[in-house]
């Protein structure tokens, strides 16, 4: 169905992909992963034609193969409403003849026009693979809690989680035998991440999906490719995500032992050398030239010593030698922690949220939260989690009831957007400005946070969402925050982030409400659930199992 041989691809200087092979076939669910900037979106618009390899080809099969690919972002035309894009993603025999017919015409006139010739041809195979889809466009818009937005709607109105359950439907719609998805999950709820998941194991066809949800990878795909960003190139791997993981942290212990096996006899072919050479000086410096059987013994004595160097040089430049195991491309978060804390955290008294002059998102909320918790918020797209977390921070007033902050408890909010940063600072100016730190100490300190070198001299507008996610959890930590309200704070992190993350929170003595859909990283966080039901009612409970 697919087949990725030998693919390369640089930047300028900078090497993104080498030796890339691997292949798909029908039903085949493989999950790529790696760290963000390593070169997934790369390859996967490669594979879609996007992009050309500077070495290597993609091979489909068979010809009239029906590929669907759903990015990350996709823009749309600034005037398509949701009817038009479904009508394109279904198709339209009439406008695809009229096409034809036209392009006959001019190929009449312009016989020898290759470019023509070309479009006439696609034209063809369009109007040859036109398929009725096979779930009804109204039902399919049903499923995926799109069919109450009026189909006049431009898609330029819609949210990020409408966006992302639209470009679902339209690929859907089109009846494809090979789906490439890059980061599907993104803005979809719980409900809709275990109907996407059902469905791609459903799915006749091939799929490829990059994704950092890893309960996700565990519910779906039978096969895990892993983008190394230092050797540039995938090593396949049988089963889920998990199975995956089990297998590279075997690997890495197998290599680490070979690498410290390999450091003891490097050492001792240095004490060895050391030794003969000592002996060959000793002999030298004892004897005289009235001895030359022992000087000649000495001389031979250092040969051996020189040939024995050389054979360790050629080896430690081999590719024999074994490599020290590189740690993967993670995030050390450190939250510093205040000395004034109250047990009692939050109060929320007959509080209802939402906004002036618009029908309430919740009844009244009668619930606390104490010192030490970690809240793990989620419910349906567009149920007010976001809302209640603005709420509590203060960003918006309530419509009726009380938000009350124990004694100095400070707030460290993380929105989802991610706008307030000034773009053309730069992460150190950014960082000094909430902290007295010199220069030394505050790229030190962004360290821990994955920002390096000149890193921390790039203009904001420049770094990535996952670079500006992990600066604004800088911000948080340097300015003391003991009670962290967290909207979808792990969406930009790549899996590696996301379980050093984890880790980091575990370790933090502050207490955390977070909006998150993402459930392994909700199973080793959270001690408590909430869930903000359509209804508008908040549901607490100790957490189980997601």
């Amino acid at each position: 169905m697919l087949t990725v041989h030998n693919i390369e691809k640089s930047f300028n200087i900078n090497k993104i992909l080498e030796n890339v092979s691997f292949s798909l076939n029908p039903m085949d669910r493989v999950g790529l992963i790696g760290p963000n900037g390593s070169g997934k979106t790369t390859l996967l618009k490669i594979i879609t034609g996007e992009l050309k390899p500077d070495q290597g080809a993609i091979t489909l099969n068979p010809n009239d193969l029906r590929v669907a690919y759903l990015a990350q972002s996709t823009e749309y035309p600034a005037a398509s409403t949701i009817d038009s894009l479904i009508a394109e993603a279904c198709g339209d025999p009439e406008a695809i003849q009229q096409k034809i017919e036209s392009l006959a015409n001019a190929l009449a006139s312009q016989p020898d026009n290759q470019e023509l010739q070309l479009d006439y041809d696609t034209a063809l195979m369009d109007l040859k693979s036109i398929e009725p889809p096979k779930i009804h466009p109204q039902v399919m818009l049903e499923i995926l809690s799109l069919a109450h937005i009026p189909g006049n709607t431009k898609v330029t109105l819609l949210s990020g989680g409408q966006k992302t359950r639209l470009g679902l439907a339209l690929i859907l719609l089109k009846n494809p035998n090979l789906i490439i998805f890059d980061e599907p999950t993104n803005h979809l709820d719980i409900t809709m991440l275990e109907w996407l998941e059902n469905w791609i194991n459903e799915f006749p066809g091939g799929t490829l999906i990059v994704s950092h949800d890893r309960t996700f990878l565990d519910n779906t795909v039978t096969k895990i490719l892993d983008l190394d960003p230092i050797s540039h190139t995938v090593k396949e791997y049988k089963g889920n995500y998990s199975q995956y993981l089990d297998q590279y942290l075997h690997d890495q212990e197998i290599q680490f032992a070979a690498y410290r096996d390999q450091l003891s006899e490097i050492r001792r072919m240095r004490q060895d050398i050391a030794r003969t050479k000592h002996q060959a000086y000793q002999v030298e410096q004892t004897t005289t030239s009235r001895e030359p059987t022992t000087r000649r013994y000495a001389k031979k004595v250092a040969r051996k010593a020189k040939s024995r160097e050389k054979k360790l040089a050629r080896y430690l430049n081999s590719d024999e030698r074994v490599a020290k195991p590189g740690r993967s491309w993670q995030m050390r978060l450190e939250f510093q922690e205040r000395q004034h804390r109250s047990q009692e955290v939050l109060l929320l008294e007959d509080l209802v949220i939402g906004y002036p002059n618009h029908k309430p998102l919740s009844g009244e909320i009668n619930t606390f939260i104490q010192h030490g918790s970690r809240i793990a918020l989620t419910g349906p797209n567009g149920s007010g989690k976001t809302t209640l977390l603005r709420t509590i921070a203060g960003k918006i007033s309530p419509v009726s009831g009380r938000v009350k902050l124990g004694p100095h408890i400070q707030i460290g909010y993380m929105a989802q957007e991610l706008h307030w940063l000034h773009e053309s600072h730069n992460s150190l100016e950014t960082i000094q400005a909430y902290a007295s730190l010199n220069e030394t100490d505050a790229r030190s300190f962004l360290h821990y946070f994955l920002f390096t070198g000149d890193d921390v001299l790039l203009p904001i507008k420049d770094l990535s969402f996952g670079e500006r996610s992990r600066l604004e959890l800088a911000i948080l930590v340097v300015k003391g925050s003991d009670f962290l309200l967290l909207d979808e704070p792990i969406n930009h992190l790549d899996i590696p982030s996301r379980s050093r993350f984890e880790q980091a929170l575990n370790q933090y003595n502050g207490t955390v409400l977070a909006v998150i859909h993402d459930r392994y990283f909700i199973n080793r966080f959270a001690s408590e659930i909430w869930v903000l039901d359509d209804s508008g009612t908040l549901i607490t409970e100790r957490i189980k199992s997601i």
